[in-house]
C-alpha cells in the first residue's frame, strides 16, 4: 500500500536551468537537501545550469523536485527542471548532500 511507497528508495538525477549559477543556488539545494534528509550531490555545469542527483524516500525525493521546479534560492529565476534516470535504489549511494566544485 501507500506506506509501503513511502518507504522506498528512489534516486533521480537533475538539471535546473535559467538564472541558477551565482545566486548561492548549490547552497540552498544542499541545505533544502539536508532538511530533508536526502542525500546526493549538486553542480554548477559549463554551460550555465545546474545539475546533481537526489536519493532518499520517495516521498522526500518528490519534494525536493517540487523545490527544484518552483522555489530555488531567493535570488534564482529557474526556467526549467528537468529530471532524468529515476529508479528505485535498495541502500544509498551518498554519505550526505555535497556541493560538487
Amino acid at each position: 500500500g501507500a506506506a509501503m511507497d513511502e518507504e522506498e528508495l528512489l534516486s533521480v538525477d537533475y538539471e535546473v536551468s535559467g538564472r541558477v549559477q551565482g545566486v548561492f543556488f548549490r547552497k540552498f539545494t544542499q541545505g533544502e537537501a539536508k532538511r530533508l534528509g536526502l542525500v546526493g550531490w549538486v553542480q554548477n555545469t559549463s554551460h550555465g545550469t545546474v545539475k546533481g542527483q537526489i536519493q532518499g524516500p520517495t516521498a522526500r525525493v518528490r519534494e525536493l523536485q517540487e523545490w527544484l521546479r518552483k522555489i530555488g534560492s531567493p535570488q534564482s529565476r529557474i526556467s526549467q527542471a528537468e529530471f532524468s534516470n529515476e529508479k528505485k535504489i535498495v541502500a544509498l549511494e551518498h554519505k550526505d548532500f555535497q556541493i560538487v566544485k
